[in-house]
């Protein structure tokens, strides 16, 4: 345990290695002799959530349940907080502070630990990742936090997280997909195996259109995949799909291309106007209005 005193300020790396959660228990287990730790009793007014938190959505049945069971047995496993200027912030145990506001609990014991911002980051994700049941969006974010905040390389973050690096990859490719076809994901409406063909397409409108054909046809993975081939391979079936714009779509298209005098696309939420070169681009700027005339 020695060795954790001298490893804080480098990495939680330093500190755990990949078992972040033995790490955790030793602290709340009272086995850890990690400088700056404390065991105090809290108001839940003095703790503000955590910044990193990757999860976003909590079963609200889950946390009834827990809500239940606290109010009869109260928090066995305190929180992990570290001291901010004016309160507390959370580092880990978000599930066990939301259930004891519902079970009407005022005060909740926690264990002040002092963490840097970086580690109190690094150990929020990682314990999210390796312990709880995040939906495949969540997870993408997690790991794509840990790769552009702190500089994980893909080899060390599969590392960290006990994933092949080729699942991460793919999990983080999902962050490119437009977010209406991410809604459908989290909503459990498809799944990653469903979506990740999609990202072929590179247009975010047609990744949309095939995902609500997708879903209106409820294609099976492996449907998926030959559909998205077929779609490449054919540029015919791709004009056919455009073919099934929505008629005001249609029109609004066509008056402003008549307006502008050039090729304008409407997709789900966004437009595209087209444009040959500057003097193209200025002259529809001057349609607009948008060319201020100088003095």
């Amino acid at each position: 345990m020695a060795e954790r005193k001298k490893a804080l300020g480098r990495g939680l790396d330093s500190i755990f290695g990949s078992n972040v959660e033995q790490f955790l228990d030793d602290i709340q287990n009272n086995t850890s002799d990690l400088p700056g730790r404390r065991q105090i009793e809290l108001k839940i007014s003095e703790i503000r959530p955590n910044p990193y938190q990757p999860r976003k959505e909590f079963d609200p049945k889950t946390l009834n349940e827990l809500a239940d069971s606290i109010r009869l047995h109260g928090i066995f496993t305190p929180l992990l907080v570290r001291k901010s200027v004016k309160d507390y912030e959370l580092i880990t145990g978000e599930r066990r502070l939301r259930a004891a506001k519902i079970a009407g609990l005022s005060t909740v014991p926690c264990i002040e630990v002092d963490f840097s911002e970086e580690e109190m980051m690094e150990i929020s994700i990682l314990e999210n990742v390796q312990r709880e049941d995040l939906n495949p969006l969540e997870e993408a974010a997690a790991y794509e936090s840990l790769v552009k905040r702190l500089g994980y390389t893909q080899e060390k973050l599969a590392e960290r997280v006990g994933k092949s690096r080729e699942h991460c990859a793919n999990m983080m490719r999902l962050l490119k997909l437009p977010q209406e076809v991410r809604d459908l994901v989290t909503a459990k409406k498809l799944t990653t195996g469903h979506v990740r063909p999609l990202l072929a397409l590179e247009d975010e409108d047609a990744m949309v259109e095939a995902a609500q054909y997708i879903l209106k046809k409820k294609m099976s993975v492996r449907e998926v995949e030959k559909y998205i081939k077929t779609l490449l391979k054919d540029p015919e079936k791709r004009k056919k799909r455009e073919v099934q714009k929505d008629p005001w779509i249609r029109d609004l298209e066509n008056r402003m291309q008549d307006r502008l005098g050039t090729k304008v696309e409407v997709g789900t939420k966004s437009f595209t106007v087209s444009y040959q070169d500057t003097a193209d681009l200025n002259r529809i700027l001057d349609l607009l209005g948008l060319i201020e005339e100088s003095e």
